[in-house]
């Protein structure tokens, strides 16, 4: 595979998307190529399976090439919606390994890769600054919560457990990170 590019420009992937939206194969080619690395990347992180990741990321770009047409570029980047997309394909996976996932925690500092890769610079861009940012704003608890759920697609019911709160409690942490976090972006 040839990579040109370290890391895609979101602005300039939203045209991509929209071709690939109406069936430009060419297109989907070229998205495949510039967003493919650093959605592995994510698969990989979640999944901790590199097989099983690649697994994923093709049948999440055969989703890419199906439900492009609902892409809509004022409610998210092209690459916002394409992790998204990814992000669900691995929690779908996860969660058919039948809780396997949920019975290992992982530890988030252990993964997080801080060398510059290209994969790495790629998530330093303004978009992932700004959500870490406003990551910080988060008490400890909840930012932990968000994180574990986001990496590992843990449900409430798994994060109340692991954490040895209340399940409404868990849902109350969460619901209020993610207005929070909704709250920061949008200013």
């Amino acid at each position: 595979m040839n990579v040109t590019r370290a890391s895609p420009d979101p602005r300039e992937l939203t045209p991509v998307l929209l071709r690939v939206a109406a069936g430009d194969q060419a297109a989907f080619a070229e998205l495949y190529r510039r967003t493919s690395p650093r959605l592995l990347g994510i698969c990989v992180r979640m999944l901790a399976d590199r097989r099983e990741a690649e697994d994923v990321l093709q049948e999440a770009f055969v989703a890419v090439w199906q439900r492009a047409k609902s892409y809509d570029p004022g409610r998210s980047g092209a690459m916002t919606w394409l992790v998204a997309l990814v992000r669900n394909k691995a929690i779908d996976r996860l969660r058919q390994r039948q809780g396997r996932a949920a019975d290992s925690p992982m530890e988030l500092e252990a993964i997080a890769d801080e060398s510059a890769t290209p994969a790495a610079r790629a998530e330093r861009g303004e978009e992932y600054q700004r959500l870490e940012e406003c990551m910080d704003q988060l008490e400890l608890k909840q930012r932990s919560c968000i994180r574990e759920a986001f990496f590992s697609g843990l449900t409430y019911n798994a994060l109340a457990e692991r954490t040895k709160v209340p399940l409404g409690t868990m849902k109350s942490w969460i619901r209020r990170a993610l207005l929070q976090l909704r709250a920061c972006l949008e200013a």
